[in-house]
C-alpha cells in the first residue's frame, strides 16, 4: 500500500455544518448559538481561561503551575547495607544487582546510596554514587567503579 492509497475510515469524516440555511435545515434562528448573550453576538469571544469575571482555575490552582524538568534522570536506588549480604571480595553489577532482586529492572541507571553500614569489602560497579557511599564502600576496603550509561559511551 503507498501513502497515496490510503483512505479514512468510513464514517469518520462527516460534511461540515452548515448553519443559517433556514429553520427546515435544523439550524435556522439561532443557528446552534443558543439565544442571547455574549457568545452569541457577532464577534463575541472570550479569552482562553475567562470564567465570567469569577477567579478563574488558573489562579485559584496556582500551586499547580511549575516546572517539570524533561530531562530529569530516575535512578533505582539501592542502599549500601544491603550489599553486606554480597560474599567479601565479589564484584557487584547491575546484572547481579538484577539477578538478587535489588532493582526491578535495568533500563533505569542506577545509584549506591549511603544508607546502612557494609562490613565486607566489594567491588561495586554502578552508574552514580552518593559522597557517603563511596566513603563506606571505600572504608570497608573496596571500590567504587562508576560505569557508563551506554548513551555516550
Amino acid at each position: 500500500m503507498l501513502q497515496h492509497e490510503l483512505k479514512p475510515p468510513v464514517g469518520s469524516r462527516g460534511r461540515r455544518k452548515k448553519v443559517g440555511r433556514g429553520n427546515a435545515s435544523g439550524h435556522g434562528t439561532y443557528s446552534g448559538r443558543g439565544m442571547k448573550g455574549q457568545k452569541s453576538r457577532s464577534g463575541g469571544k472570550l479569552r482562553v481561561g475567562f470564567e465570567g469575571g469569577q477567579n478563574p482555575l488558573i489562579r485559584r490552582m496556582a500551586r499547580k503551575r511549575g516546572f517539570t524538568n524533561r530531562f530529569r534522570v530516575e535512578y533505582s536506588e539501592v542502599n549500601v547495607g544491603s550489599l553486606a549480604r554480597f560474599e567479601q571480595g565479589s564484584e557487584v553489577t547491575p546484572e547481579s544487582l538484577r539477578e538478587a532482586g535489588m532493582v526491578k529492572t535495568l533500563r533505569r541507571p542506577i545509584k549506591i546510596l549511603g544508607e546502612g553500614e557494609l562490613g565486607v569489602t566489594l567491588t561495586v560497579r554502578a552508574h552514580k554514587f552518593s559522597v557517603s557511599a563511596r566513603q563506606k564502600i571505600e572504608a570497608a576496603g573496596g571500590s567504587a567503579l562508576e560505569v557508563g550509561d551506554g548513551a555516550g559511551d
